[in-house]
Order: C-alpha cells, then structure tokens, then sequence
C-alpha cells in the first residue's frame, strides 16, 4: 500500500473535521508524502494545525489554485452542494472524488462535481485509531486505477468493503456508520445498570466500558462466530442465561436494533436526497 500511496499523486483533503484528519494522519504514516497532501478548510481546530505542524503540511482556507489528483470531500451532508460549487475550478480531467458525507448520492456527487469520477464512501468513527471499515461505491466513470488509488487511501482506516448496488450503502451507513454509537449507548446502559445495581459509580462506569473493550477484543482474535462466542459465555440455566432471556426476548435488543438500523437508513436516504 505504501508503495501506491507514494504514486498517487497530489490529495486534497476538504474538511479537517475528526474523520478527515483520521484519514490524513493514516495516509501519511501509510506513506503518502507530506508534500502530496493539500489540507482545505476554512475554519481549521486545534486538531487540523497539529497535523499541520507534525508533518509540515500547509493549511489553505480555500482550494483556490490547487490541482489534485484526489479530492476527498469530508464535509456535512448539510454544506456539501455549497462546497463541491466552491471547488468546481479545481476539478479537473485528473480528479478522482471520493465522499465520505453521509447520505450524498453518486448522482448528486456527479452534478456536484460536473463529472462521474466519484466514489461514494461511508468510513466510521474506528478510522480514527485505524480500527474502522468502509463502505465504498464507484461512478460509472470510475477506472480500474481509480478504485485501486481509492482503495490505496480508504484501506488506511481499516478494511473497504465495495458495493454494486448504490442502496445498500445506506444501509451500510445506518450499520456500521452509525454503529459505533449504538455500542457507546450499550456501555452508557450497562454502567446505568450497574449504578441501578448499587455499584459505585465510577466502579460502574469501568466495567462496563472494560466488558466492551474486552469482548470487542476478543472478538477480534476469536475467528467463532458472535453467536459461538455468546453460547461459549452462556451456562444452562446460569446468571448469563438468566440475563439473556430478557435481552433476546420478546422485543429485546433484537427488534430494537431492527428498529435502530431501519430509523437511520430512512435518515441517511433523506440526507442523500438533499
């Protein structure tokens, strides 16, 4: 991957919000050279000048003159119509697109942009820390050596998982884009639970957030199933079984994970409707 990183050319990141600089900081440590990325945006954080700062980069407020090869749009949903007018003088014959804005669909990219070479991504919070996954659709303008180099750039976060169907990312995104809060509710329940229980709070607190770290983990390493995993956990007629029989119930977790995931797709479709 270092090796395509290093050839891919200049990539013009807009947007250094947190999923943004994720990726930016694992394309530099993956070995895209620091002088081939161009950082846009026009109200930088603390964060986005760190980078800056670490690796020598330049911070422009606007792509004005600029001439990637790759732009990758990681601004709101709510602003990217404004922002991919802005950039319509640099998107040129050579621009390959990539979105990471939830929702925005591979035809209003299109009209966005003026062209077809666009990839519709969907990364999640994980990325941050290199642990993420991605959901990615190709234009129909999209070349072979475009899906590589955007492969080359997303693998940065962690795996790509590639669709045909453009519908399915919305589903893609209401799973695994959103999924990461769901699980950092869980944790919020579960500590709750356990103050509910008479633990002390910060007692409380650390189990539960040290249960989902530790299952996540071991989920990781483990190559059974999530179900061999449960049933591994799970002594007939046991305290884990007892537990169980209320969260796998009638309307337990299932249905209402069915429920979750259903309310945020219709959202993301929303989104990508404008």
């Amino acid at each position: 991957m270092s090796a395509g990183l290093r050839n891919i050319g200049p990539v013009m990141l807009v947007g250094a919000g947190k999923m943004g600089l994720a990726l930016a900081r694992g394309w530099l440590d993956a070995g895209l050279p620091p002088s081939n990325l161009l950082l846009v945006d026009p109200n930088p954080g603390d964060a986005a000048r760190e980078l800056a700062e670490d690796y020598g980069l330049t911070l422009n407020g606007e792509a004005v003159g600029l001439q990637p090869n790759v732009l990758v749009l990681a601004v709101k949903p709510q602003v990217a119509d404004a922002v991919m007018a802005a950039l319509a003088p640099v998107v040129g014959p050579q621009t390959l697109a990539i979105s990471i804005a939830a929702g925005i669909d591979i035809a209003r990219l299109s009209r966005g942009f003026g062209m077809g070479r666009v990839v519709r991504t969907m990364p999640n919070t994980p990325a941050q820390i290199g642990k993420g996954i991605t959901g990615a659709v190709a234009g129909p303008e999209v070349s072979a050596q475009d899906r590589e180099n955007a492969e080359a750039l997303l693998r940065a976060a962690g795996p790509v998982v590639w669709f045909d169907d453009e519908s399915q990312l919305d589903a893609v995104t209401a799973v695994s884009g959103s999924g990461p809060a769901y699980v950092f509710h869980l944790v919020e329940a579960l500590a709750a639970a356990a103050k509910a229980q008479g633990l002390p709070d910060a007692i409380a607190e650390q189990l539960a957030r040290q249960t989902v770290i530790g299952s996540a983990a071991l989920l990781e390493a483990d190559p059974a199933s999530p179900a061999v995993l449960r049933q591994n956990v799970t002594s007939p007629n046991g305290t884990t079984a007892a537990g169980l029989a209320v969260l796998m119930g009638e309307n337990g977790l299932t249905e209402l994970i069915d429920r979750t995931v259903a309310a945020a797709r219709r959202r993301s479709e929303e989104l990508g409707r404008g």
